[in-house]
C-alpha cells in the first residue's frame, strides 16, 4: 500500500515521523515522506528509501493580515497539488505528525477519500493535529493529553532506533556528568546560563553540552572562564551515547528529547521553553515529574533557582533515583502505530 507522512521543520516532528516510515517500508508499503524541504529533513532522510515530495507552505497563526490572506491563497493552491499527487500515487493512507504542512496534506486527502490518522508527541495537541484529529481514523499519542481526546491511543512517542540499542544502565562516579541539550536547534537561555551556574555548583561536575549551530565559540568560553570541564559541539550525531554516558540531563521538554531521555531510564532537570504555542513544554515536564524521572525549573524564576536546583540534584543525587525508573512505552511506539494504520485500511 502507499501510504504518506508528513512532518515538517523540526526533529521533534520529523524523526517520530521517520521512524514509523521506517516500520511502514519493512511491512512492504510504499512510503511517501512530505515535508518542507528544510535541512533537518533532508539529512535525516539520508541513505533512507522514502520517495520525498517537497512542499513549500507556512501555517497562518500569529502573522499579518496581509500574511494570512496570502497564506490562505497559498495553502488552497497547494491543496490541489496534493490531490493529484494523491491520485498519481494512489495513496491510502496519510499520517501526520505536527506542523502546518500536514493541515493542507490531511485536507487533500480527507476530499479524495484517504484516511487520516495523526500522532501527536506532546501533552498539548498542536494546531494541525488538533484540527484534523476531527477526522482522523485514530490518534495516536505520546503522553496522556492535558485535555482528553475521543478516539486516541496513547503508544508513546515514535523514538530513534539508536536510543532502542544501547542498554541503560546506572553511571557511578564521583564526579557528577551531565548532558545539555536545547534540542535540535540549540538553547541561547542554557547557552548563556548554565556554564555560571555549574561554576558555583558544590559539586565536581563534567559537561557535555550541544549548543546549536554557530553557538560552539561563545559557549566554550563560558565554560573555559567557569574553569569547567565540558566538552562543547554544534550537534552530536550520537544523542543516544551522550545520554548513555551521563547521569542526568539538562534540556529543553520538548516531545521527542524527554521520551529518549526518559526510556534510557536517564533523569532530566527540565527547563521549559516559555514560548512553547499552549505552554505544551511545561505540561510535557510535568508528565515526566508524575512518573519520578525529573524535576522543572522555569526561566520565570531566574538563575538563583537553577542554580539551587543543580546543587540539590548533585548534593541529593537525586539522579540516582531517576535511574531507577524507565519509560518503556516509546519503545515499540512506532511498530504499534504502523500496524495499527495497517490494520485499519
Amino acid at each position: 500500500m502507499n501510504i504518506i507522512i508528513a512532518a515538517a521543520k523540526t526533529g521533534g516532528h520529523v524523526y517520530p515521523a521517520i521512524e514509523v516510515g521506517k516500520k511502514l517500508l519493512l511491512k512492504g508499503n510504499r512510503v511517501f515522506f512530505i515535508g518542507n524541504g528544510s535541512q533537518i529533513e533532508k539529512n535525516a532522510l539520508k541513505g533512507l528509501d522514502f520517495e520525498y515530495k517537497e512542499i513549500n507552505i507556512d501555517g497562518v497563526r500569529g502573522k499579518s493580515l496581509y500574511n494570512k490572506i496570502f497564506s490562505s491563497i497559498n495553502i488552497i493552491s497547494r491543496i490541489f497539488i496534493i490531490r493529484k499527487f494523491i491520485k498519481k500515487n494512489k495513496i491510502k493512507a496519510m499520517i501526520g505528525f505536527g506542523g502546518f504542512i500536514t493541515v493542507p496534506i490531511g485536507i487533500a486527502s480527507l476530499i479524495s477519500g484517504v484516511k487520516v490518522f495523526t500522532q501527536e508527541q506532546n501533552s498539548v495537541m498542536g494546531s494541525a493535529n488538533k484540527l484534523l484529529s476531527m477526522f482522523a481514523v485514530i490518534n495516536f499519542l505520546g503522553f496522556p493529553l492535558a485535555k482528553p481526546l475521543k478516539n486516541s491511543k496513547i503508544y508513546g512517542n515514535p523514538i530513534r532506533d539508536s536510543f532502542k540499542k544501547i542498554k541503560p544502565h546506572v553511571v557511578q562516579n564521583n564526579v557528577v556528568k551531565i548532558y545539555v541539550t536545547g534540542g535540535s536547534q540549540g538553547s541561547q537561555y542554557l547557552n548563556t546560563i548554565l556554564p555560571t551556574c555549574f561554576r558555583d555548583n558544590k559539586s565536581a561536575v563534567q559537561v557535555r553540552h550541544q549548543c546549536g549551530v554557530g553557538k560552539k565559540h561563545g559557549v566554550n568560553q563560558l565554560y573555559k572562564e567557569a574553569n569547567i570541564n565540558s566538552v562543547v559541539e554544534e550537534f552530536f550525531d550520537d544523542p543516544s551515547k551522550q545520554v548513555d554516558w551521563c547521569d542526568y540531563v539538562v534540556c529543553r521538554s520538548g516531545a521527542l528529547t524527554i521520551s529518549e531521555v526518559s526510556s534510557m531510564s536517564k533523569g532530566a532537570l527540565m527547563i521549559p521553553l516559555p514560548s512553547a504555542i499552549d505552554n505544551h513544554q511545561l505540561f510535557n515536564a510535568e508528565h515526566i515529574m508524575d512518573i519520578n524521572m525529573g524535576i522543572i525549573h522555569q526561566e520565570k524564576n531566574g538563575a538563583e533557582d537553577l542554580k539551587n536546583l543543580l546543587n540539590k540534584i548533585n548534593e541529593e543525587k537525586l539522579y540516582e533515583k531517576w535511574q531507577k525508573q524507565v519509560d518503556q512505552k516509546h519503545f515499540n511506539a512506532s511498530n504499534q502505530i504502523a500496524n495499527a494504520i495497517i490494520e485499519n485500511l
